[in-house]
């Protein structure tokens, strides 16, 4: 059996941002049912330490590290027999907000120290300082906030084996060269071909140059972060070490996204019972404000940020809304886009509804009720929305970038016969309405909408096999060291 030690800034339900604690919960609790020993290690902000209460916990260990006092719980994550280990520093993580930003917004003003001290504690966890008892084979490690960890470990005789997953290039965790010699990290590290980058820290390119394997979140993103229009100035590096990265696509959770009883749902329906997705869509309209009619509704969720093209969205929501269509958008981001859109919900009570913030509930309810699912990203490293919407029975309109290129298949790809929804490849609102266009075209005939649906409704999104892709991938790792050995 592996021993895989799992290292992420947030996992669900303890504590979520992103789609990256949907993964680092789904992930390796699918790899757990396929016979792999894995443990999850999370900083221990006030809201996990309070789940670990009330799930209880208990005190594994204590240590300082230089002027910091941590204790190590461990606990479970809530609904699974993962094991859950929180790196508890109260100087650090005691506070409120996001677990990046405080209550305005802005980046902690230490956070390199905050994810500098987690690495170090997971490092030593896995190597078999900590005397708990267990130590891993592989430690995974994901985004910068973890990326410290196979640098750590990368001196060390017979270190465990270390895979970095990229979920976002475009979140680095770049610090000054001043912040840098604060850490205390060794000059030898302010290298350009460690992790100097254009005269700032890198967290990122400590898992991009240490790391035994590299993996993203979906085939096309790998292959598109090699190139300098996503590479983020790290393109070279990556096409340096391509041998060592490849594209997994993520799952979701098929349990806790399901139609057919979905808790948070009135009214359940499957591929073979869609009528009940009508009743959704009228009973979300009615919870939104928004008149009860048979127009097309869009559902959006998701950051507002400049990454998921919302600046393109807002140029087709006037157009649409002279069609009659209707818009039912869940989000938080910037000012700069939430106040136009608060504008149109003003203005078209019964057409837009504008939920600013993240509400679980209504993100089910916006998924199931919507007729179609917009997602204009101008990259997409992976993205969850649209497989959730699949699996719904919501018809994803999305730029053909990243993991929405590999998920959704157009019917200009497949002439109608495997098609599961609308993509368009131009970067612009024109190509992003005629995709709209095109996909109302469809919804004016049931019959091709039906299709549509039932061939979204018939895909797998789980893990079982991409769990099964990892394991594959520790394995690799593994023999590779015996060989070196």
């Amino acid at each position: 059996m592996k021993r895989v030690l799992f290292v992420t800034s947030e996992v669900y339900p303890v504590i979520k941002t992103g789609g990256l604690a949907d993964v680092s919960a789904s992930l390796p609790e699918a790899l757990s049912r396929q016979d792999c020993d894995i443990q999850i290690i999370l900083p221990g902000y006030p809201a996990a330490l309070e789940a670990a209460r009330t799930a209880g916990s208990r005190r594994k260990a204590r240590l300082s590290i230089g002027q910091y006092h941590v204790t190590l719980w461990r606990t479970r994550l809530p609904g699974t027999a993962v094991s859950l280990w929180l790196v508890d520093c109260p100087a650090l993580f005691d506070r409120p907000g996001n677990p990046y930003q405080n209550e305005e917004g802005q980046d902690w003003w230490d956070n390199a120290h905050r994810y500098q001290l987690f690495c170090r504690v997971a490092a030593m966890m896995a190597s078999g300082q900590l005397g708990l008892g267990w130590a891993p084979d592989i430690v995974h490690c994901n985004d910068w906030q973890s990326a410290l960890v196979p640098v750590f470990l990368d001196h060390l005789p017979n270190r465990p084996g270390t895979v970095f997953t990229i979920h976002n290039l475009a979140y680095q965790g770049l610090f000054s060269q001043e912040t840098f010699r604060a850490m205390g990290l060794p000059d030898s590290l302010w290298r350009f071909e460690r992790l100097e980058f254009h005269d700032q820290l890198s967290f990122i390119k400590g898992g991009l140059v240490y790391a035994d394997r590299i993996t993203t979140v979906s085939p096309t993103y790998a292959r598109e972060i090699q190139t300098p229009e996503f590479g983020y100035g790290l393109d070279g590096l990556l096409r340096y070490r391509s041998d060592r990265l490849s594209g997994i696509l993520n799952g979701i959770d098929t349990r806790i996204w399901n139609p057919s009883d979905d808790r948070y749902l009135d009214f359940h329906y499957g591929p073979d019972s869609l009528s009940n997705k009508s009743q959704c869509k009228a009973r979300l309209q009615q919870q939104l404000g928004l008149e009860v009619n048979g127009a097309p509704l869009f559902g959006s969720i998701g950051r507002l940020v400049e990454q998921k093209g919302i600046d393109w969205l807002l140029a087709v929501i006037p157009p649409l809304l002279e069609k009659g269509c209707q818009f039912a958008i869940l989000g938080s981001g910037e000012a700069r886009y939430t106040d136009p859109l608060r504008t149109l919900a003003r203005e078209h009570p019964e057409q837009v509804s504008l939920t600013v913030g993240y509400d679980e509930p209504l993100a089910h309810r916006i998924t199931a009720g919507a007729d179609m699912f917009l997602m204009p990203s101008r990259f997409e490293p992976c993205g969850l929305n649209q497989m959730f919407s699949l699996r719904y029975g919501t018809i994803p309109v999305v730029h053909a970038v990243g993991g929405l290129k590999d998920t959704v298949v157009d019917p200009g790809q497949a002439a109608g016969t495997r098609a599961t929804g609308f993509c368009f490849e131009r970067p612009n609102e024109d190509a992003f309405l005629h995709a709209i266009d095109r996909a109302l075209e469809y919804y004016s005939n049931r019959k091709q909408w039906r299709h549509l649906q039932r061939n979204g409704m018939a895909g797998d999104y789980s893990w079982k096999y991409r769990a099964r892709e990892y394991l594959a991938l520790y394995q690799s790792i593994l023999t590779e060291q015996c060989k070196r050995n």
